[in-house]
């Protein structure tokens, strides 16, 4: 059964909500197009993104970088601060927590928040929580609940994968059912998860409605291995939730695009110059800046590849073991301040690509590792600022979930963008800064974990040929074909 996005549209418009997407790295907005989206969290913040009265709007949070207890603690800020202007301007919102969709991060421990801090403001709690990691356009999807992910070797048991063995957000379970019993350290029993399989959902939207109806409390892991399941998934929940049913999510990315009804956005035609322009009218041509911290294996092999480029960019260095080995400060900054320099001097000339060495660096336990990553980002963020303070180039990129986080909050200071659309397939993000040290220019979220080999290439690519100079014809040019069209 086929079910269109509009008709979703139409009917989560019925309702009257809005979907509040607690991200926890800005990856999560790669699926969607024209929602804002929030970097900080103050009443002002909040009340310009429900004024715009998007069907939702994305909140960064950047937990997935923090250790447990700061990330329950801001989940909990922001949930609070939601609450409170919602009821001012009178809106019902309904949230999301945007986890990895290979089952890295803070779970169950942000969606436990939120649901506390629901409590303790006095409002109605979610009566239960779905689980929807699955992102067909990267490769993650979920059938009779085995959650997989595509490697260099095909479809794999997610838990079989690179990504489970993650330092911090390490797990062995490929069944959602077993992951919840997992990470819940035998609270939640495998066999008290709800399941919406495949099955169920390609049924069609009544039959998956009353699977709704039956298992509507505790956590519901839900199967999707293409769009069409998500959409009729969102079809039946307007139902379920017209009734009065509440429910929090906790999923991958495309969720929420099928959630309200949007329809999958073509690429961005970068190429497009006038179309360009008119989205981004205030971006003088130059060259732009690519910001590389992601480190897993499918990051490396787009570094290369971009290595290889006829014209590749100019490439510089912060080498990890250098910075982290050091406990003075100021020679800490002596290899910061050397490499903006250097940054600086190559964007006069062309694109440059900011990267780190591509030694993974592990701390004795998670937090350890977390603090390695915490200290080279804030590296990163200093020689973005530093490279500011003297040249604006003409896009940013920011590859990894921690690094596009901090790079958009710490190192261009915006608080406040619009997600413009994606610029490969629902899996890289262009939004338009509203605010801080890049108002009105093109910022790319593309995460670590997606994209084939090329597909940085490819986007670097995008970005330097929209933002050249627009080519202008010799004189001799415009009198010749001037002629032409005169003897015809």
């Amino acid at each position: 059964m086929q079910v269109d996005a509009p008709v979703v549209a139409a009917g989560f418009t019925a309702l009257r909500m809005t979907l509040v997407v607690l991200d926890d790295d800005p990856t999560g907005t790669q699926s969607v197009a024209n929602l804002p989206v929030l970097t900080r969290w103050t009443s002002d913040d909040i009340r310009w993104a429900l004024d715009q009265r998007p069907a939702a709007f994305y909140v960064l949070t950047n937990t997935r970088s923090l250790d447990p207890d700061r990330a329950v603690s801001r989940v909990r800020a922001v949930v609070r601060q939601v609450i409170e202007v919602a009821r001012e301007r009178g809106v019902d919102v309904r949230f999301v927590s945007r986890g990895d969709s290979t089952l890295r991060g803070h779970f169950p421990l942000e969606t436990d928040a939120i649901v506390d801090e629901i409590r303790a403001a006095g409002e109605p709690a979610p009566d239960a929580t779905l689980l929807i990691p699955a992102f067909p356009e990267a490769g993650r999807i979920t059938v009779d609940s085995i959650h997989y992910a595509r490697t260099d070797q095909g479809l794999v048991p997610v838990g079989d994968s690179e990504f489970a063995r993650d330092r911090t957000f390490g797990f062995s379970a490929s069944d959602l059912r077993d992951y919840v019993e997992e990470k819940t350290h035998g609270a939640v029993s495998a066999r008290s998860v709800h399941a919406v399989t495949l099955r169920t959902l390609r049924t069609g939207v009544q039959r998956t409605v009353d699977e709704l109806r039956a298992t509507a409390s505790g956590i519901v892991a839900v199967d999707a291995a293409e769009e069409n399941d998500l959409l009729v998934l969102a079809a039946a929940l307007n139902v379920v939730e017209g009734e009065g049913t509440r429910y929090l999510y906790r999923v991958g990315p495309p969720l929420v695009r099928a959630r309200v009804g949007q329809q999958i956005q073509p690429p961005i035609d970068a190429a497009d110059g006038r179309a360009w322009r008119r989205r981004f009218p205030d971006v003088t041509t130059a060259h732009g800046l690519v910001v590389v911290g992601s480190h897993v294996g499918v990051s490396s092999r787009q570094l290369r590849a971009v290595r290889e480029m006829p014209t590749p960019p100019s490439f510089v260095e912060l080498d990890v073991t250098a910075l982290t080995a050091t406990s003075e400060p100021d020679r800490a900054l002596s290899i910061v301040s050397d490499l903006a320099a250097d940054v600086v001097r190559a964007l006069r000339s062309g694109a440059v690509v900011l990267h780190t060495s591509r030694a993974l660096l592990s701390g004795p336990t998670p937090e350890g590792s977390l603090e390695i990553a915490r200290t080279v980002s804030a590296a990163l963020v200093h020689i973005v600022r530093a490279v500011l303070a003297q040249v604006t180039p003409s896009y940013v990129l920011a590859k990894g979930g921690i690094t596009s986080s901090d790079i958009a909050t710490e190192g261009l200071d915006i608080t406040r963008a619009t997600i413009v659309g994606p610029l490969l397939p629902g899996m890289v993000s262009l939004w338009r800064a509203e605010s801080g040290l890049v108002e009105g220019m093109p910022y790319v979220v593309f995460p670590g974990n997606v994209g084939g080999d090329e597909s940085l290439r490819s986007v670097i690519d995008m970005l330097e040929a929209a933002t050249a100079p627009p080519v202008i014809a010799e004189a001799s040019d415009i009198e010749r074909r001037a002629d032409e069209r005169v003897r015809q």
